[in-house]
């Protein structure tokens, strides 16, 4: 019988899948025209509020959720790119790059997009408070870090691919169930450590997640109409 060990809580799921559709929405709305430019900026401050959430969720969240679980050490990256390290239940020291990577090119686009005045038909609730040059610069990252983010995005889908062919990981599943599960054959390969570490995703867990995000979202809503 698999061992079936709870890995992702219900925070980080939707937090997951929120920001797919978030990132999703994004793109999409800034291709269809500027009748549309004010659905990018919703899109924008809900991957705003996302973020916010996911970074104070990386110290008080679930045992797998917090980065002090995951941060990439050179030494670990070395073992695993050789085949050396031991499987682990949350991510591996190449997914935590990946994952570090895309929270942060994220952050920059979030940020540089408070900024933006394209002087035609959007501008960004902190605009007023730079010089226009500066407003033109972070433009510019804004515009360019695109590239970047899809990049990684393909990188990350690709990883999915490449575990679920070749390694017969189903990297998805977890993702929507929250639980992982493991072939007794397959149990000598984790530390005894890791498998004794089940994250926490209970009523009182989740209902503090719930007002977390209430809260980041509120701040983040006065910030934009103030």
């Amino acid at each position: 019988m698999k061992k079936i060990i709870r890995v992702w809580d219900l925070p980080i799921r939707l937090f997951h899948w929120l920001l797919v559709v978030c990132i999703a929405g994004s793109f999409v709305t800034i291709n269809l025209g500027d009748e549309f430019i004010q659905w990018h900026a919703y899109f924008g401050y809900s991957i705003l509020t996302l973020l916010i959430f996911r970074i104070i969720w990386g110290f008080v969240g679930s045992t797998h959720a917090r980065f002090l679980s995951f941060i990439p050490r050179k030494q670990a990256i070395f073992d695993y790119l050789r085949g050396r390290s031991p499987h682990v239940l949350g991510h591996n020291p190449i997914g935590a790059l990946s994952v570090f990577a895309l929270l942060f090119v994220l952050s920059i686009q979030v940020f540089t997009g408070l900024f933006v005045d394209d002087e035609v038909s959007f501008q960004g609730p902190l605009a007023n408070y730079v010089s226009g040059s500066i407003s033109s610069f972070l433009s510019e990252i804004h515009e360019g870090n695109q590239v970047v983010i899809l990049t990684l995005i393909a990188i990350h889908i690709a990883a999915i691919l490449f575990y679920k062919k070749f390694k017969g990981e189903d990297l998805i599943k977890p993702m929507i169930s929250g639980d992982k599960e493991i072939d007794p054959s397959e149990e000598a390969k984790y530390l005894p450590s890791d498998l004794g570490r089940a994250s926490k995703d209970g009523v009182l867990q989740r209902g503090f997640a719930l007002v977390l995000l209430s809260v980041i979202a509120v701040a983040v809503g006065y910030l934009i109409t103030k």
